[in-house]
């Protein structure tokens, strides 16, 4: 049975940290690419970061590049979002998504499987 559970979420005050984790099951995530998208109250939902089968190549939507670092351990079946400098409009459902083809990262289309979610809140 395959499932991505993500963990991590929380509240926190604008600039605080948050760590979250994404583990896997069902499959080994060496043979997919990684990446987590968010969806706040009202919102599509959109591409936060995305990661490359070995974790060399990252990519990152713009509102989120140089706060946070996606990054994969492929012996743990696992994949985590350091997310600093948090800020109120980071709140959100932060979901892990894993996609086995070639497709664009930063679309939604492109994913097989999707976690449940996460919430996180950044309050002032």
């Amino acid at each position: 049975q395959v499932q991505l559970v993500e963990s991590g979420g929380g509240s926190v005050q604008d600039g605080g940290s948050l760590r979250l984790s994404c583990v896997v099951s069902g499959f080994t995530i060496r043979n997919y690419r990684m990446g987590w998208f968010r969806q706040a109250p009202g919102k599509d939902r959109e591409f936060v970061a995305g990661v490359e089968w070995t974790g060399t190549y990252t990519y990152y939507g713009d509102s989120v590049k140089g706060r946070f670092t996606i990054s994969r351990d492929n012996a743990k079946n696992l994949v985590a979002l350091q997310m600093n400098s948090l800020k109120p409009e980071d709140t959100a459902v932060y979901y892990c998504a894993a996609t086995s083809g070639l497709g664009n990262i930063k679309r939604m289309s492109s994913y097989n499987y999707w976690g449940q979610g996460t919430q996180v809140t950044v309050s002032l």
